[in-house]
């Protein structure tokens, strides 16, 4: 049975492979123009800088140079129930350099076409067993990010030997370039 956390949480992931799925719903939008939100990981290093620019994962570079982590490719729409979009994770390879792996969403040409995550409801991040397909860990972000155009929604780290997740929640204005910044 999964873990529901709450922003801040943190819980062991209990599973060396297995699958991070990413879901939202966008409201009508008044812009006139559809919504395209996109999942990004930077795997980062003990100073939380990116290893290599190579360790950051998005729809233009789907796997990782250790093959640890693959995103399955971008949604341009979000439609449907269920995932949205899916990063496969194997800790098994993961190269010794990496300590972290943060996940972040964003809306693609957010300021253009002037849309932000308060457009944006039911949104969430799980990780589910790879193998048995068993949800082990769900956050539901409940915010109100009326301004965000991107939002950390977690971040899996090594402790002691042992990889946990955290429910992060948190929201930067600046898109994607503010991540890259901050994680460069």
């Amino acid at each position: 049975m999964a873990i529901n956390l709450q922003k801040g949480q943190r819980e062991n992931i209990g599973a060396p492979k297995f699958t991070i799925g990413l879901g939202w719903d966008t409201n009508s939008s008044t812009t006139g123009t559809a919504f395209d939100l996109d999942a990004s990981v930077f795997m980062l290093n003990d100073q939380k800088k990116l290893v290599s620019d190579e360790n950051f994962i998005f729809y233009n570079n789907l796997i990782s140079p250790d093959g640890a982590v693959e995103h399955t490719g971008d949604n341009l729409t979000g439609d449907g129930d269920g995932d949205d979009e899916q990063i496969k994770v194997d800790l098994t390879k993961v190269d010794s350099k990496v300590s972290e792996i943060c996940i972040v969403v964003t809306i693609h040409e957010a300021d253009q076409r002037r849309q932000n995550f308060g457009q944006v409801r039911n949104s969430f991040v799980r990780i589910f067993d790879t193998v048995t397909n068993e949800e082990l860990l769900n956050y539901e972000l409940d915010e109100d990010f009326s301004i965000e155009t991107a939002v950390e929604f977690g971040r899996i780290y090594k402790r002691e030997g042992k990889w946990k997740f955290e429910a992060v929640g948190m929201g930067m204005k600046g898109g994607l370039q503010d991540y890259v910044n901050k994680y460069q």
